[in-house]
């Protein structure tokens, strides 16, 4: 059975779903069964970091970066999005980046925690929640 708003990828052809509506069959692509994606949330001896860090500004909101040092943005590594999910997961945002933006996203607070998720093209999707 699937549950609200995990990430499943296809390993043939790259397609990724989210599930918006959780249900008891098997999410299938290419033929195959397609894979659950877990998020990590410690690094360990990678020069880059990826783990995503929620820093409060002064208007009330939160801007999300990947990492307590910036992320690589190249075209042969990058976050592909930074998707931000309320604690009972009824808000969720989502930021789309590409090779040469910064991987950062600017979101309004809400009461209680908030989970950030972001997909590097390389290392795989990483989370980080707020305090």
């Amino acid at each position: 059975m699937t549950e609200k708003l995990e990430l499943y990828k296809c390993d043939i052809c790259g397609n990724l779903v989210q599930v918006i509506l959780p249900g008891v069959g098997e999410l299938v692509c290419c033929g195959e069964a397609m894979r659950l994606l877990k998020a990590q949330t410690e690094e360990e001896g990678k020069t880059e970091k990826h783990v995503p860090v929620f820093i409060k500004d002064n208007e009330g909101n939160d801007t999300v970066i990947v990492g307590s040092t910036p992320h690589p943005m190249e075209e042969s590594h990058y976050i592909m999005f930074i998707e931000t999910i309320s604690e009972d997961k009824d808000n969720v945002q989502l930021k789309y980046l590409h090779p040469g933006e910064e991987a950062k996203m600017v979101v309004e607070c809400k009461d209680g925690k908030t989970c950030a998720l972001e997909l590097c093209n390389i290392h795989g999707l990483w989370e980080g929640k707020s305090d």
